[in-house]
């Protein structure tokens, strides 16, 4: 498991390294809520590879927004990541300060 602390995090996701395999998930980080509404840079990206699904445990305030295919998670206190490199899947819960 991995532990980061961030106020909020935007997660998407690119195509892997074979077009018709699995895809990239990428979670970036930011200092502030709504990072996407002000166009800001994250502090830290992470990505894993080749992930078949991405699992959110206990965590309340999420948005999905379709013209960006992006999930935002506002209002964190720090996010943990737990990636399964055997099933190939991410599970996310952390702590939100609502």
């Amino acid at each position: 498991m991995e532990r980061f602390e961030s106020k909020s995090i935007v997660i998407s996701r690119k195509p892997g390294k074979d077009k018709d395999g699995l895809w990239t998930a990428v979670i970036a980080m930011f200092d502030e809520n709504n990072p996407h509404l002000k166009a800001k840079v994250p502090f830290k990206t992470v990505e894993y590879e080749d992930v078949i699904k991405l699992r959110l445990r206990d965590l309340a305030n999420v948005s999905f927004y379709l013209m960006g295919n992006d999930l935002v998670i506002n209002n964190l206190v720090h996010l943990d990541v737990h990636f399964n490199e055997n099933n190939r899947v991410i599970i996310l819960s952390g702590k939100q300060d609502l």
